[in-house]
């Protein structure tokens, strides 16, 4: 273990190489746009359109537009203020509002642009006076200090607004010392189609936002501004004071730029002489004493806000023109908005467990990865400190808002805490970070061909995107061999060889494997038998940091061949492998701990609970299935077992398993799983390493370098690595809720139960199986008939045992513009927008969204029993598939029955007993079973307590209502009288003789809900009679 630890350190410190010379986001992979040229030692980016001209150290447009020049942009990134002025336009009032006074204090200005905040996007903003920014309406009345979400919402409005001083204000006026003679008061301009602009105001607002923004924030060293907004209060003061108080005025502005994805607000402060007004407790004078403005944003309709401290509310609000330094200015500060708000600019109180905005927010678990922070404000001497969940390696300062930590090897995989220290302090900054596991990692070096795999090929090529490591193109680079393997319970990742040393920077090398046969590396260095390629800047190089790339795992015949021949003979495939077989028979038997294959991809892709697609053979995003050659599709198990292991079952073009039995390309089990096991430092448990070292490095011996017919190749296939026979599968169980809402039980018993509020779908609770699933049912909003008297499923959450809790939730229709489900680990929103972080891992549960849905629609979760839930969402609707293994047969209560094969105990009551009820009767239903499964955030014995995250000022009781009556009629007839012909026609148009897709529509008059339920239904049968096959 102490080994590993020195390792991390040691490959932190090689990957530093020495004191770092500047601050630099190195692009990852395709995040470079078109057209970039090099000029001395910056790299400039450009749009399609644009090209950075290296005549004159300009920039222009192809077109012949305005030329910026190197100078023209210093020059203007050095004024603080972004340019507002009172005269030019029409009316010669230039960007000042004339509309906007004590009398009119806000006006509303529509944009031809979408413009992200908060997860939701307007084409609007609304200007006030009173120093923010706003999307809907304010309370009429407030109470001090200023409380957001409002507590009282909805009986009070809660607006979605961005404040940089939210305070009552009123104009000021100048005194004769002001030498900035602008008339005070409210500016706004909004500029869009900034990307394809070309006249000089168009030209210089893109690239000053643009560097502003990819200096002054971390993550944003690709954005590019389409479009912006700059609202600047000049001279404004408080309301409530005296005459004189007017020439007590603060001066602030807001900045937003967007590229309709990604949104960035800039607060610059130049002036605060006032902190707050009469009606907070202010004095008359000089607006001070009482509570000062508020600071921060809110996402409006009691959602989720941000309220910056120290500043907000807070005497310490003077500091905010002296504090920030973002781009070096005192008083200028900057937040991502488009999904959450985090503040780019560094803290200036030691306060502890304070958040980290740092970027990427991933790296592979081998290390090298640089991660940029922001948390603390550095100072020249401070020592930085960053712990990646249990490594601690040393940081080095960049400026005030920025420090950067190189990421050290992680026996890991999965979220672990990253806290930030400083070594004269004691608070701490703290963020999660994803650790990804070699063969999940976003793969960064490539093979092109295959011979990596082969024990002679005459060169091996390999590629990288030369932009990942710098934008200097002519710095050379360094390639180098790792190697890996278990020894004495005891893992362990060695340095092999330099493969080269100084070669340039071009992304792409030809590795010749003959020249490293006669290369003297030691006995114990030979007994590699896989390892990595790293890449990374030469240690020559100008640069004194630099990004790791490293390769997925590869076998190291090609390497080691004369070294091992030499030793054992033309035959030392067959010893190796001979020495494998003895090895691996002398542990525990594995195979008996794993689930059987099912027989039939069919019904592999429907057993969602303990299945999920291997990426080494996925025919979504990896046909190739170069372990598993054809094949169509492989699916593995999702998570790990007692014993730490994996099962694969592949499918043929026919969709029949697989066999070892019968080609070496079948389905293997696996001694060690990709996501390893805890503890992880364990020979055996390291993530995807020991899966090379246990299962697929021995193939390579045994069998590809073999051949099919050798004693090897056959005993591996055979009695080590076996195909599984399928004959004893057993299917889930599988139960549906979807619509307003309809329930199929796990027996089949289908009902329809409009509760509103917090419910039991399912619950376990044996000394063995403790499983939680839930749902939240809301009513929709009115149609032009009025009330809808039915819910929907918004809202479901999920824990077994001591797992994590998992909640997917369907977002608002206006805010499903980038991801159309929420889902929350332990409270946490995590997003699967990258195929890295498409399967995340958790305490007992593993969650994953398919590799081909990119705006997380449909959502997978696995618990360690077997157990699943599918989510799905269809244009702002949610519906539930859970998927039951035989082991939680008669021990499942809730609205989704007792699976027991007999439809008459489905509907047991939380005290044991049994509910009479007629699946025709909602009333009944509703009255004599459902409501008897509502949760509270009280523990009930029987029923537990609500796992549901609850937002703001909302509690489990806020979406509780057990006095809503529902529709309790059924019938086409009866639901939508004769009158009412072009409904009924579109109905049975939608329809058919489908009943629950005719309530739904008869109540919502929605046919997209209408579709999607007999979608729904139409899918869930076709998977029953699957299953039944």
């Amino acid at each position: 273990m102490a080994l590993l630890g020195r390792l991390g350190v040691l490959l932190a410190s090689l990957l530093t190489l020495a004191v770092v010379q500047a601050a630099i986001e190195f692009p990852t992979r395709g995040q470079l746009l078109p057209g970039v040229r090099t000029v001395g030692n910056n790299a400039a980016y450009g749009h399609p359109k644009i090209k950075r001209a290296i005549k004159g150290n300009s920039i222009s447009h192809d077109d012949g537009g305005y030329v910026l020049t190197e100078e023209r942009l210093r020059e203007i990134r050095s004024e603080f203020m972004y340019w507002y002025s009172d005269q030019g336009g029409d009316q010669n009032h230039g960007d000042y509002q004339t509309e906007i006074h004590t009398s009119n204090p806000q006006i509303q200005k529509n944009l031809n642009f979408q413009l992200p905040f908060y997860g939701f996007r307007y084409n609007y903003v609304r200007v006030s006076l009173n120093g923010y920014l706003e999307f809907s309406d304010p309370p009429e009345f407030y109470k001090y200090p200023l409380v957001f979400p409002v507590l009282e919402w909805p009986q009070k409005n809660d607006p979605a607004f961005i404040g940089i001083f939210y305070s009552k204000c009123r104009m000021g006026s100048l005194t004769s010392d002001d030498t900035d003679r602008r008339i005070p008061g409210v500016y706004f301009r909004a500029e869009s189609d900034l990307d394809s602009r070309n006249d000089q105001f168009g030209v210089e607002l893109r690239e000053r936002l643009k560097w502003d923004i990819r200096e002054g924030v971390i993550g944003a060293n690709t954005f590019s501004p389409k479009h912006a907004l700059i609202a600047t209060w000049k001279n404004v003061s408080f309301a409530g004071g005296i005459d004189s108080a007017i020439y007590k005025t603060n001066t602030f502005q807001i900045v937003l730029a967007t590229d309709e994805v990604s949104s960035y607000a800039i607060f610059n402060y130049q002036l605060i002489d006032w902190t707050t007004h009469t009606e907070a407790g202010g004095d008359t004078v000089n607006g001070q004493g009482g509570v000062p403005a508020f600071v921060g944003f809110n996402a409006g309709n009691a959602t989720q806000s941000f309220e910056y401290f120290p500043y907000s509310q807070s005497t310490s609000i003077r500091k905010l023109t002296t504090s920030g330094m973002v781009n070096g200015f005192p008083g200028r500060h900057i937040f991502p908005i488009d999904e959450e708000i985090l503040p780019g600019s560094c803290d200036i109180e030691l306060r502890d467990q304070m958040p980290l905005l740092f970027s990427p927010q991933t790296g592979n678990m081998l290390g090298g990865t640089i991660v940029n922070i922001t948390g603390p404000c550095f100072l020249p001497d401070d020592k930085v400190f960053c712990t990646f969940g249990t490594e601690t390696v040393q940081g080095t300062m960049i400026n005030r808002n920025r420090a950067m930590c190189v990421q050290p090897f992680l026996l890991q995989e999965g979220y672990v805490k990253l806290t930030v220290t400083l070594a004269s302090e004691y608070t701490t900054w703290v963020g999660k970070y994803f650790i990804e596991t070699p063969a999940t990692a976003t793969e960064k070096v490539f093979f092109p061909t295959s011979d990596v795999h082969q024990i002679n090929p005459p060169e091996i090529k390999i590629e990288w995107d030369r932009f990942n490591l710098t934008s200097n193109l002519n710095a050379p680079v360094q390639i180098s061999l790792w190697g890996y393997k278990e020894a004495n319970n005891n893992p362990q990742l060695r340095f092999i060889d330099t493969i080269e040393d100084g070669t340039i920077n071009s992304g792409e090398y030809t590795i010749v494997p003959s020249n490293y046969w006669n290369r003297s590396i030691g006995p114990e260095l030979s007994e590699f038998e896989f390892g990595l390629l790293l890449i990374n800047l030469s240690r020559s190089t100008a640069l004194s940091v630099s990004p790791s790339l490293w390769s997925k795992p590869i076998p190291l015949g090609w390497y080691f061949n004369a070294q091992w021949e030499s030793v054992d003979g033309k035959e030392w495939p067959q010893k190796r492998c001979d020495s494998w077989i003895k090895r691996d028979s002398s542990l525990n038997d594995f195979e008996s701990s794993l689930p059987q294959c099912p027989c039939t991809l069919e019904k592999a892709l429907l057993d969602k609970g303990r299945y999920m697609p291997d990426l080494t053979c996925d025919k979504d995003s990896n046909p190739l299935c170069y372990y598993n050659r054809g094949a169509v599709h492989c699916v593995k198990t999702g998570m790990p077992s007692l014993t730490g292991s994996e099962q694969q079952c592949c499918y043929d073009m026919q969709g029949r398993l697989m066999l070892t039995y019968d080609n070496m390309w079948g389905s293997k089990p696996a001694r060690s799983h990709n996501l390893g096991l805890l503890p992880w430092n364990e020979a055996g448990k390291v993530p995807t390493l020991s899966q090379w070292y246990n299962d697929k490095i021995p193939f390579h011996l045994c069998c590809l370098w073999q051949g099919r017919d050798s004693e090897g190749c056959k005993t591996y296939l055979t009695e080590r690595r076996p195909t599984q026979n399928c004959s004893g599968y057993a299917p889930p169980a599988i139960a549906l809720v979807f619509g307003d809402p309809h329930f199929i039980t796990f027996d089949g018993a289908e009902y329809t139960f409009n509760g509103k509020g917090e419910f039991v779908l399912l619950r376990a609770n044996t000394n063995k199986n403790k499983l939680d699933i839930q749902g939240r049912f809301e009513q929709p909003q009115k149609t032009m008939y009025g009330e809808v008297r039915a819910t929907q499923l918004t809202s479901i959450v999920a824990r077994e045992n001591m797992s994590a809790v998992i909640e997917v939730r369907v977002r608002p229709p206006v805010a499903q513009w980038r991801y159309q489900l929420d889902v929350l680990a332990d409270g946490k929103k995590i997003y699967f927008d990258r195929p890295s972080l498409k399967v995340q891992h958790f305490e007992g549960v593993t969650v994953y969204t398919p590799t081909n849905i990119l705006n997380q629609s449909q959502v997978i979760i696995m618990f360690q029993s077997g157990a699943g839930v599918e989510v799905l969402e269809n244009n702002g609707y949610m519906a539930a598939r859970i998927y039951l293994p035989h082991s939680l047969a008669n021990q499942t209560r809730g609205l989704l029955g007792n699976w027991s094969s007999d439809v008459m105990d489905d509907f047991t009551l939380p005290d044991g007993s049994n509910a009479n009820v007629s699946l025709d009767d909602l009333e009944g239903i509703h009255k004599n079973f459902g409501i008897h499964w509502i949760l509270s955030d009280e523990n009930d014995p029987t029923k537990g307590r609500s796992l549901f995250q609850h937002d703001a000022v909302k509690t489990s009781g806020y979406y509780t209502d057990i006095t809503f009556v529902p529709e309790w009629k059924t019938s086409l007839d009866d639901l939508l009288p004769l009158n009412r012909s072009d409904d009924r026609r579109m109905a049975k148009k939608i329809c058919g003789y489908t009943q629950q897709c005719i309530y739904d529509y008869a109540l919502s008059l929605d046919v997209k809900l209408a579709q999607f339920s007999k979608y729904c239904l139409d899918e869930f049968n076709k998977i029953k009679e699957s299953i039944m096959k």
